[in-house]
């Protein structure tokens, strides 16, 4: 049997159903398998190098270059020291290296290549439950919203319409960056004072978001102002947000518009580290649980797959526990002791 990494997912598979398939071989197996489940480029990136990570490892462990790894190599006291090697990492990313290989093994357990799952017997980190990561300070999305409807100040082609749009949309829908350059003409569905915009998540998973009339309006305006630059039909599958060439916006031209409206608002300091368009999400996610919304609600509109991941947002600023918590009469006491003084 040749020891070359295969050339093609034909000899792949023919590699992955011997008695001892490569480990290269197997991962490409994984991936064709999940094909039905459409993850999007960035997740499959992800995949990739919560594989290589260990892989690197794998290799030193076991003396044997990347394409003549075997499935063999992968006993338990081998993986454990590999991801004892890559625990200097974050907790974060060692905790989701681990989730991939534990589908990796699950998978090949489906498959019969193997006959149990050894990620049982490896420690996988525990993560510290994160807060959300929402724009800080009372006024910050009013100063947002204002600078963005004025557009961004020395742009050499400025656009304030589209700029407004897009931030509007992002801080009432709650959407993730991705499900924002997703969205097409036709996701904007229902008779006018009850749209809805359908989203699709995560794991190719779709909801609607209700577009209230405010929001639909400055859409409406924004489209209108599109059709002045780019004079023309407008079809149904057509992206709906475009960069100023008139082509689909892109990640990173999305993540330049939202900085310099932070810098514009002179809110860029309110921000958390780490959080850029995501901070707007959160901040929808936290504005409705401070207001109310329950956990079913928020993770309906949020399209978590776990009401666990929803939780965080209502534990952070629910009004009914902090009542409760100062319904302690200690507050009572020190309240008297406060105006005695």
């Amino acid at each position: 049997m040749s020891s070359e990494q295969p050339s093609n997912v034909h000899e792949a598979h023919l590699e992955a159903t011997s008695g001892d398939p490569l480990l290269v071989a197997a991962i490409e197996e994984f991936f064709l398998a999940r094909m039905p489940r459409k993850h999007s480029q960035h997740t499959l990136s992800a995949y990739r190098r919560d594989f290589s990570s260990i892989i690197v490892e794998l290799q030193q462990l076991v003396g044997a270059a990347e394409p003549e790894l075997r499935i063999s190599c992968l006993d338990i006291p081998t993986l454990r020291r590999a991801f004892a090697a890559v625990s200097g990492l974050s907790a974060s990313t060692v905790s989701r290296t681990w989730s991939t290989w534990n589908q990796f093994f699950t998978f090949l357990v489906a498959e019969q290549v193997v006959s149990g799952n050894p990620m049982a017997a490896i420690d996988k980190p525990r993560v510290p439950k994160s807060r959300p990561k929402a724009i800080t300070g009372d006024d910050s999305v009013q100063r947002l919203l204002e600078a963005a409807s004025q557009g961004r100040q020395g742009a050499r082609d400025p656009w304030p319409e589209r700029d407004f749009a897009v931030i509007v949309t992002l801080v009432t829908c709650g959407l993730r960056l991705s499900e924002l350059l997703d969205l097409k003409i036709q996701s904007i569905d229902g008779v006018k004072g009850d749209r809805v915009i359908g989203v699709r998540g995560k794991g190719n998973k779709e909801r609607t978001v209700p577009l209230e009339p405010e929001v639909e309006q400055i859409i409406t305006t924004y489209m209108e102002s599109r059709l002045r630059r780019f004079p023309g039909r407008i079809k149904a599958g057509d992206a709906l947000f475009v960069a100023n060439s008139g082509e689909a916006m892109k990640r990173g031209g999305l993540q330049y518009m939202v900085e310099q409206l932070y810098r514009q608002a002179g809110i860029r300091s309110k921000v958390p580290a780490g959080a850029l368009v995501h901070a707007l999400r959160h901040t929808f996610a936290t504005s409705l649980a401070r207001n109310g919304a329950s956990g079913t609600e928020l993770q309906r509109l949020l399209g978590h797959e776990s009401l666990a991941t929803t939780q965080r947002y209502v534990d952070a600023t629910a009004r009914e526990v902090r009542a409760a918590a100062r319904s302690n009469e200690a507050y009572q006491i020190l309240n008297t002791m406060d105006q005695d003084r």
